[in-house]
């Protein structure tokens, strides 16, 4: 089978190549799918630097979430050739083939194609932890999404307005912020950084929840715009730079910083990491939530998707069709 395959960590993909590979070998208790899409994320582009906190060995090949079909399954999984599935792989996707663990594969809802179902799993399940787990969002409250037209950001910005908060969308570009506020009837929108005061007077005093996969300038901006009694979630670090923040501040302005990591947070909880995820493809089976898919692209010309994530030129999502 043809895989996207990192044999070295270096820059500018460097260490990437597409290349013909075995098919992979189905264990007991595992999944044959065949990949239709699978769903480019940040952590994807840090992995080829080994800049994440998942530092596979080499060579491996990328790839958090797929749709795609089954080909063969144990008799027993539930799972039978040709049924349609959605999957959480952490690696292996950006390939024809995947095998995943039977208990991380699902039915793919019949309301979404291939790549809108490839689409959910990894960047809801960021913004369902950082929003319903961590900080416990209520209807009617304020929520400021940075990065928001990003997959991971606009994921957030979506659920947080099926939740029933009023929510505020930020980004560098005002263009792109034009297509959220369209497509998903945003509250208000933002260009950041420079968004302090706007906030401020938007919320009446601060916002109750910030929800900051930016880091960086963005960060240290969202610590004087929060509300007594907020929660600023540390999500991710787009912007390269790993923001610092004097105790003094959340002390004096009474608002707690809490550190999201989605994944570890189903790994270490288990129970609480499925029903994170069955109440996420609940929302999608009932169309209340929805994905945006921005991008499509072949395997052979996953460069050009690549290179279109880490220069942020997407609103929603990118995904590769192998």
């Amino acid at each position: 089978m043809k895989a996207l395959v990192v044999s070295s960590l270096a820059p500018d993909f460097a260490g990437c190549a597409l290349a013909d590979v075995s098919d992979p070998m189905r264990r007991p208790g595992q999944v044959l799918v065949r990949v239709r899409a699978a769903s480019l994320n940040f952590p994807d582009l840090l992995m080829t630097e080994g800049k994440y906190q998942l530092k596979p060995d080499l060579p491996f090949v990328p790839g958090m979430e797929v749709a795609g079909e089954v080909v063969e399954a144990d008799a027993d999984s539930g799972f039978s050739e040709g049924v349609a599935v959605v999957a959480g792989t952490r690696l292996g996707g950006f390939a024809e083939l995947v095998t995943v663990d039977a208990r991380s594969v699902r039915a793919k809802p019949a309301n979404l194609d291939f790549a809108h179902a490839a689409s959910v799993g990894a960047a809801y399940n960021t913004a369902y932890v950082s929003l319903v787990r961590l900080a416990d969002v209520q209807p009617g409250e304020w929520v400021v999404v940075h990065g928001a037209t990003g997959g991971v950001g606009l994921a957030a910005v979506d659920l947080a307005k099926a939740l029933g908060a009023r929510v505020i969308a930020t980004s560098r570009s005002a263009e792109k912020l034009a297509v959220i506020a369209d497509e998903y009837a945003t509250d208000a929108t933002l260009t950041a950084p420079g968004f302090r005061e706007a906030v401020k007077e938007l919320t009446g005093g601060g916002a109750d929840v910030i929800y900051d996969p930016v880091g960086g300038d963005v960060f240290d901006e969202s610590t004087r715009c929060i509300a007594f009694g907020g929660r600023l979630l540390v999500v991710g670090f787009t912007s390269g730079r790993i923001a610092t923040v004097a105790t003094n501040i959340p002390l004096i302005k009474g608002f707690s910083v809490i550190g999201v990591r989605a994944g570890e947070y189903g790994r270490r909880f288990p129970d609480k990491g499925r029903e994170n995820q069955d109440a996420i493809w609940t929302l999608a089976s009932a169309g209340k939530i929805h994905p945006r898919v921005d991008a499509r692209y072949p395997l052979a010309d996953w460069r050009t998707a690549f290179e279109a994530m880490r220069d942020s030129r997407m609103v929603g999502k990118i995904v590769i069709e192998p």
